[in-house]
């Protein structure tokens, strides 16, 4: 089964073009998700995650047993912004192709201008510029950026810039994000298969017309918010698996995203 699994995967990977192949089994796995618990972090509107107890302990037959239950808005924690979020005629979740969410991954590591400004704007310049020492973006890849903000998860007051919630939290977000000329170059002239972010928006805290959405979902190009450290990930050479839970005609959902870097 274990053997059937891979090749499955390796089929899918094999078809994504721009990166030979890894194995499976010769490489690094590196975590991209942080856990999720009382203190993930959620957009200030949202519903936070909840786990409550349905049964846990020693039963009358005299073996252990646990079950929870579970409950939290789509988009919390590390997840995936399907393109319906902001398209009317964009995939929901379960329509997202598999070949969207796994593939080779570049990363693009902009963690230097963040530390000095927090609300910094990613451009298509910042892309560029990786291109001039990586080369051209080619293969549709799916392309993370390391804003460096992961180290600073759970911490709300750092992470999102505010602990307050409601629509009064919204007005004090502060954290970086892509610019919409930045969108529009990955959407259309590089012909990405997915993008994520280390933040809790693929726009910048202080968008309102969320053009960045609104580029990428256009070309039913996936995001994936709240990205764990990815300062383990080389700019080129890894591939990511990027696999939500499978909610029918939901906008998001919880996204468990890790990545191997091959030996």
């Amino acid at each position: 089964m274990r053997a059937l699994i891979f090749s499955a995967l390796l089929a899918v990977i094999s078809g994504c073009g721009g990166s030979q192949s890894p194995s499976l089994e010769n490489g690094e796995w590196i975590d991209l998700t942080h856990s999720f618990d009382d203190r993930s972090l959620y957009w200030p509107t949202t519903s936070p995650f909840v786990l409550s107890t349905v049964s846990e302990g020693m039963t009358e037959q005299g073996y252990y047993y646990s079950a929870y239950a579970f409950q939290g808005s789509e988009h919390g924690g590390t997840h995936l912004d399907a393109p319906v979020h902001f398209q009317a005629a964009g995939q929901s979740t379960d329509e997202i192709p598999v070949e969207s969410l796994i593939g080779p991954a570049i990363v693009i590591d902009v963690s230097e201008k963040t530390a000095s400004e927090r609300n910094y704007g990613i451009s298509a310049d910042d892309i560029r510029d990786w291109e001039s020492e990586h080369g051209q973006i080619t293969g549709q890849p799916v392309v993370l950026f390391n804003t460096g903000s992961a180290k600073l998860w759970p911490d709300a007051e750092a992470y999102l810039g505010t602990t307050r919630r409601g629509p009064g939290g919204v007005a004090e977000l502060s954290f970086p994000g892509l610019t919409p000329d930045a969108a529009d170059f990955l959407a259309h002239e590089r012909n990405v298969r997915a993008v994520g972010i280390d933040t809790p928006s693929l726009d910048m805290a202080s968008s309102a017309a969320f053009l960045v959405y609104r580029i990428l979902f256009d070309k039913n190009i996936p995001g994936f918010e709240n990205v764990a450290d990815l300062s383990g990930v080389p700019p080129l050479g890894a591939h990511v698996f990027a696999l939500p839970m499978k909610i029918k005609g939901g906008s998001g959902g919880p996204l468990r995203i890790v990545a191997l870097v091959p030996d």
